[in-house]
């Protein structure tokens, strides 16, 4: 018993130990240079941290840069973030062009009340583009977009709604205000 505990203590163990401690330290320095340049490198899209900056890659025409940064945002409910993917996807700038895709995302932000996403729906389903085409579900969403429309884009928006407002029957327009006056917007978050 007194051995175990002269070796416990004594210099042979604080040797050992110190040893166990240098080679543990040692094997965390080996895993922190061999992971360190993939940090660095991830660096640059951690950087962005900010939709804001998102939206100043793709104002600089940096497509791939700026779906790099909203596809996070857009994934954990930003309504900005998903707009400008719901954009890129219809324009197949910095992504595939895939309609369903740009659908999607609008549809996204749209339920939260964005109301360029709901524009954008609003014309995907009067032309049929990544949706089944569907007036009164255009209607519905140009509705929408017009009542929260910026004053800049109102009378733009106003002029497309009424166009495609233009197509349907009285029923129809009926069944798009219902709607309309039916939805409430819904955050993901």
């Amino acid at each position: 018993m007194s051995k175990s505990c002269s070796d416990s203590v004594g210099p042979e163990s604080v040797v050992r130990r110190a040893r166990s401690r240098a080679t543990r330290l040692g094997r965390a320095i080996v895993v922190v240079a061999a992971v360190m340049p993939m940090l660095l490198a991830a660096g640059d899209v951690a950087e962005a941290a900010t939709v804001r900056q998102g939206v100043a890659a793709f104002d600089r025409q940096n497509y791939v840069r700026a779906s790099q940064i909203f596809i996070p945002f857009a994934e954990r409910g930003d309504p900005a973030a998903q707009t400008y993917l719901g954009i890129m996807f219809e324009t197949g700038r910095g992504v595939p062009q895939n309609y369903t895709e740009a659908a999607m995302w609008y549809r996204r932000a749209a339920e939260q009340g964005d109301s360029l996403a709901q524009y954008s729906l609003g014309l995907l389903y009067d032309r049929g583009l990544g949706v089944p085409q569907d007036i009164v579900e255009a209607s519905k969403w140009l509705n929408l977009a017009v009542a929260a429309a910026p004053p800049r884009a109102r009378e733009a928006r106003v002029r497309i709604r009424d166009a495609v407002t233009s197509k349907m029957t009285r029923g129809e327009i009926a069944q798009a205000r219902l709607r309309a006056l039916e939805w409430v917007p819904s955050r993901e978050r």
